[in-house]
């Protein structure tokens, strides 16, 4: 698994980092790694760059932690401000200039990979690839990935890159499961409803990019979050989750997450919670993903869909 950071900083207020922030980074890092868990994923916009400053405040109490671990990082999106909408930037300048920023902010010499946040529509190919490559050759960029990608988009890229794209990082979940939708209603009148870009899935396999999913837990609908639903599709996905939960000796969340990782394609989860308790649940994720019978797979996916396969 991989550790989101989304959640550390203090949220997306515009005020400085404080203390309690980042005794609460502190806390959220230690349990991630008592979890098992050494990859951690950030991005410049999360929480307007507290997210990272808290984590460098971590790794700057932490002597030989920054060699334990790797880190990753995101850039491409401008937040809105002072007039302006918000808006992506894949320049090369831009690219450099954010890197730098999160370097800075992280207490790092460098990432072990960056991936290009969202799509920018006027992009050039060569511009991203320059900037991998000056970041590359300063040691301070290791790999390049994307997030938010189609199949298309990653080959458009990966024409003007030397190396491989190392991964993409889509949201995934049992509740946001149009990455399967896409495949199956193939030749089905449903597929007109599923908006995950077809195809994306089958090219990172076929290619060797890793594979992370954004929004695993789906927000914790499954496994107990406050304000669930107590009736129809959730109700009913919950309760096997439970279920199932009691069956293998574990938390609901390993559950959830143990389904997206008994996909063959190796997929990550990217956990988004700060919360110490809720990141303990995960830690049986993959003893859970396999154990998984396809029968029980299919039984989550199916009633998570509320209808039944075509």
């Amino acid at each position: 698994m991989i550790f989101g950071c989304m959640g550390l900083g203090g949220g997306w207020s515009s005020g400085p980092l404080e203390a309690a922030q980042v005794a609460a980074a502190h806390e959220a890092v230690q349990t991630a790694l008592d979890s098992g868990i050494s990859d951690f994923d950030h991005a410049d916009i999360y929480a307007h760059g507290k997210a990272e400053e808290a984590f460098g405040k971590v790794l700057a109490g932490r002597s030989g932690l920054r060699d334990q671990i790797r880190l990753q990082t995101k850039c491409g999106i401008r937040l809105p401000g002072a007039g302006q909408t918000g808006w992506y930037d894949s320049s090369r300048e831009a690219i450099i200039a954010r890197v730098e920023d999160s370097l800075r902010r992280l207490g790092t010499d460098r990432v072990d990979t960056l991936l290009i946040h969202r799509p920018d529509p006027l992009a050039h190919p060569e511009d991203i690839a320059a900037a991998f490559e000056q970041l590359k050759d300063a040691g301070k960029v290791l790999r390049l990935g994307v997030s938010n990608m189609s199949a298309d988009q990653m080959r458009w890229l990966q024409s003007a890159l030397p190396d491989p794209l190392a991964a993409n990082q889509l949201e995934m979940s049992l509740y946001r499961s149009g990455w399967l939708e896409s495949g199956v209603l193939v030749n089905h009148p449903e597929s007109a409803a599923v908006g995950f870009p077809h195809g994306a899935l089958e090219y990172c396999q076929a290619n060797g990019l890793e594979l992370q999913a954004w929004g695993p837990l789906a927000q914790g609908r499954y496994s107990g979050a406050p304000g669930a639903a107590e009736t129809g599709p959730d109700a009913a996905t919950a309760e096997l989750v439970s279920t199932l939960a009691g069956e293998k000796e574990c938390a609901p969340e390993a559950v959830v997450l143990g389904w997206l990782m008994r996909h063959p394609a190796g997929i990550r989860p990217v956990v988004g919670t700060s919360k110490p308790d809720r990141i303990r649940a995960c830690s049986d994720a993959e003893r859970v993903a396999r154990s998984m019978t396809r029968a029980e797979w299919y039984s989550l996916w199916v009633s998570a869909r509320g209808r039944a396969l075509p």
